[in-house]
Order: C-alpha cells, then sequence, then structure tokens
C-alpha cells in the first residue's frame, strides 16, 4: 500500500487535504514544524536529516511546505528564499536517495505569472515573478522541473487566492474580511479595483486528489496545473458580497494597494478540466456562504483546534 508524505499538514490546504487522505484510507506521514516538539509528524523541511527520515518508506509527497505568503517574502526574503528553494532542494535530495524514488507533487502559486497583459492567464504564460515571494517559488518549480531529468516524476500545482477554513492566517484578505464582517468591524481594503481568481478549499483539494490518484495509479511527469476558477472578482466586489452576506452592518474602507502586488488575475481552468477532469464546484458566494457558518462555529468554540488527523 503507499505511504504519502504530506508536508505542510497544518495549514490551510494540508490540514483538508490530511483530513481527505484519512477519509480515503491513503496512508501518509504529515511533516510540518508547527507540531508540538516530540510530536512524531514534527519537522522542518530545512532539517535535511529530518526529511529524509520522513521520506521512509514513502512511494509518493505532497510538497506543501514553505513560505506561503507574498507579505512574509517581502518582511524576510532570506527565510522565503531558504524556505522554499533550499526546502524543496531537501525533499529532492531525499526523494533521489529513497530506493522508492517517490513522485512529487509541488504546490505552486498563481504569483509566478506576475503581472499578465492576457486573462484569463494559461498554464504555458511567460513566468513573470514580481516579489521574493513570487521569485522563490519559480525557483523552487525549477528544482522540481530539474529532477526528472533524474527519473523523478513530478507534477507542479498552481494555486490562487485559496480560502475556506478557520486554520488558515486570520488577517489574509478573505479571512479578514469575514471576521470583520462578523464582528461589525469595518473591512479595509488596499486596492479596491485589483482583480483576483479566489478559489474554495475544498475544491482545491479534490483537484490534488485528483492528480493524486494519477500518480498512485502510474508514475508520470505532468504539465504544470493551475486550479482556478475562471472568474475574476474585484476586492471591493468581495467585501460587498461579504459583508451582505454575513448580514453586516460593517463599512468598506478603501486603501492604497501594497506596491509589491499583482493587480490583476484570473487564470484558465481549461487543462484542469481536460486532464483531470476537474473545475470548481462553489462560486465565489456559494464559498463565501460556508465559510462564513464554519468561521462563525469556530469563533464561538475558542482557540483552534486543528482536526484529529493533523493533530
Amino acid at each position: 500500500m503507499n505511504c504519502l508524505l504530506l508536508t505542510g499538514s497544518r495549514g490551510l490546504i494540508g490540514n483538508s487535504l490530511a483530513e481527505y487522505l484519512y477519509q480515503q484510507a491513503i496512508p501518509f506521514k504529515p511533516f510540518d514544524l508547527r507540531f508540538p516538539l516530540g510530536h512524531p509528524g514534527e519537522g522542518d523541511v530545512l532539517d535535511k536529516v529530518a526529511v529524509k527520515k520522513a521520506m521512509e518508506g514513502c512511494t509518493g509527497v505532497i510538497h506543501l511546505a514553505g513560505t506561503s505568503r507574498v507579505i512574509l517574502g517581502q518582511k524576510d526574503p532570506a527565510l522565503c528564499l531558504a524556505h522554499n528553494v533550499e526546502g524543496t532542494t531537501n525533499i529532492i535530495e531525499a526523494v533521489l536517495e529513497s530506493p522508492y524514488k517517490p513522485w512529487i507533487i509541488y504546490a505552486s502559486s498563481r504569483e509566478v505569472y506576475g503581472q499578465q497583459e492576457t486573462l484569463p492567464v494559461c498554464e504555458d504564460a511567460v513566468l513573470n515573478p514580481m516579489n521574493v515571494y513570487a521569485h522563490s517559488k519559480v525557483a523552487a518549480e525549477k528544482k522540481v522541473l530539474e529532477a526528472r531529468q533524474s527519473g523523478i516524476s513530478t507534477a507542479i500545482v498552481r494555486f490562487s487566492n485559496v480560502f475556506g477554513g478557520p486554520f488558515d492566517y486570520p488577517d489574509r484578505v478573505i479571512p479578514a474580511f469575514c471576521r470583520a464582517a462578523l464582528s461589525g468591524e469595518p473591512l479595509r481594503v488596499e486596492g479596491a479595483r485589483h482583480l483576483f481568481d479566489f478559489t474554495f478549499v475544498d475544491d482545491v483539494v479534490r483537484g490534488i486528489a485528483k492528480v493524486i490518484d494519477i500518480l498512485i495509479t502510474k508514475p508520470q511527469n505532468l504539465p504544470p496545473i493551475h486550479f482556478t476558477t475562471g472568474r475574476g472578482i474585484s476586492l471591493s466586489e468581495a467585501a460587498h458580497i461579504i459583508v451582505r452576506m454575513a448580514k453586516s452592518s460593517s463599512r468598506i474602507k478603501e486603501a492604497a494597494p501594497r506596491s509589491f502586488d499583482v493587480s490583476r488575475f484570473y487564470g484558465d481552468p481549461s487543462r484542469a478540466k481536460n486532464l483531470l477532469d476537474w473545475s470548481s464546484s462553489f462560486s465565489f458566494e456559494e464559498a463565501i456562504g460556508k465559510f462564513l457558518i464554519d468561521l462563525k462555529e469556530h469563533l464561538r468554540e475558542g482557540p483552534l483546534t486543528l482536526k484529529r488527523v493533523a493533530s
């Protein structure tokens, strides 16, 4: 039976994917530096020894770990590059040393596309990273593609503004908007006309699961695939939708955009549809409605408690 290594298993996507793997009875090892010291899943991708040990017996790895936010890359470029490039290199080296030669799914970002003139953006668009985080993802993708020359099967999946669980950073844009609306506080919109392709975490996990199914059945190299809805929503529109759906009295306050952000992106979902028979199941409004319900429950319960598969 296949055993998979899931790095970044305590993150937004990782926690939801861990729950899916558990429900599907797919054996996996969680791996995340946010586990308590002494927990069997505790480990840092910058620790080569820990990575190699975690890789033992694994036939595939879903590599989600690393710096996952543009703002964190701007604040600490060296750490971002270390986590995303050096950490990915450590994963690849452990794969190459393993007798099983595990396949790799690497989690990248729509940030690698940067500012594109043509929308929607397809996966074959010229990569144009605009910030430290994006540069780190492009460099890591290159490492993953180079691993193919050593006989390793790899797939690169690119995420776009994923939201939908209480395990995310509370100051990310959609969680921040939803929390503010539920508490009646103002929603601060930095770059009201900025346009993004917001994707629901459940849809993203379903997409990753389809890639896992392909690689478990027959390890192979796949072209980069992004999980996008094909719909661009401005930050102003998102804020108004959230306030309306939360039945909130919150005000919406516009502010200047950040200088290092991409201002417009939405992706062409055709490749995911053609290769994986994947498309988003939730509209933005449906996903926000579900997220607001989950967030209300979480806020009533108090401190965050991770699901059992990632605890």
